[in-house]
């Protein structure tokens, strides 16, 4: 055997040393094998078990006729008959005159038709460019209705509830924000005296004016709109939009 046979068999017989696993370490392997399994097979049941108790407690809760719902401002759930919220939400309704309950009507077509003729037309008139055009053009497969659900006050007596409108991806969202874009900094720059941002720009600004103003004859108070957004008169506004002379008027009828 020469030099170059007793090397290679050397090598040959460190490699064999390398794929022989001691029995200890091979316990170990097999150990920690089977407490893999074991632990899948148990993460499997539970998140079975899960499910199974998520779907018992859905039936449960239909069948009291009860409804489980995140409450407003909190994080906490509360737990009411389903009749007094149809009794609220109808109320609300009733009361606001601003929702109306489509049942099995679906106006998503004509409002998405419609609304791309309007688009269409303000591009002929050379009122939009064709890249305003295009993201503003309605997609059928994007949208969705807006839909009206509600949150429960469980903080006030009564229990009221908070309405929210889910539209993020209604047709004429997009129509929304680009006309937020283009109003947001006309109005910031209007309102920027009478707008705060955070709650150290309320106190400064009060620190200030408390100098001069301040007495002890000064009463503080702060005032809640109750339904905002459903009492916009969106009509005056419009009428103002279309006729520029009815300015004074707007502002007459705001002042009193």
């Amino acid at each position: 055997m020469n030099l170059h046979h007793t090397n290679a068999y050397k090598k040959h017989q460190r490699q064999r040393q390398h794929q022989i696993i001691p029995y200890d370490n091979f316990s170990t392997i097999f150990q920690s094998s089977q407490l893999q399994v074991i632990n899948r097979s148990i993460e499997s049941k539970k998140k079975m078990n899960y499910n199974r108790l998520v779907k018992r407690l859905k039936y449960k809760l239909r069948s009291a006729n009860v409804v489980i719902q995140k409450t407003d401002k909190s994080k906490i759930f509360h737990l009411g008959k389903l009749q007094d919220y149809q009794k609220k939400a109808k109320d609300y309704m009733i009361k606001t005159a601003a929702y109306e309950c489509l049942g099995e009507n679906n106006p998503l077509q004509d409002l998405i038709e419609r609304t791309n003729k309007h688009l269409l037309n303000l591009r002929l008139a050379h009122w939009i460019t064709q890249k305003q055009y295009e993201k503003l053009s309605i997609n059928l497969n994007e949208v969705q209705l807006a839909h009206l659900y509600y949150l429960p006050k469980a903080h006030k007596p009564g229990t009221p509830l908070r309405p929210i409108i889910s539209g993020l991806k209604h047709p004429t969202i997009k129509i929304s924000e680009f006309l937020d874009g283009l109003l947001r900094p006309l109005f910031d720059s209007m309102a920027r005296s009478t707008t705060f941002t955070s709650g150290s720009e309320v106190f400064k600004r009060f620190n200030e004016w408390s100098k001069k103003n301040l007495c002890s004859t000064t009463i503080l108070c702060t005032m809640d709109v109750v339904d905002l957004y459903t009492m916009y008169m969106y009509k005056l506004f419009l009428t103002f939009l279309l006729h520029t002379d009815t300015f004074p008027f707007m502002c007459e009828h705001f002042i009193s």
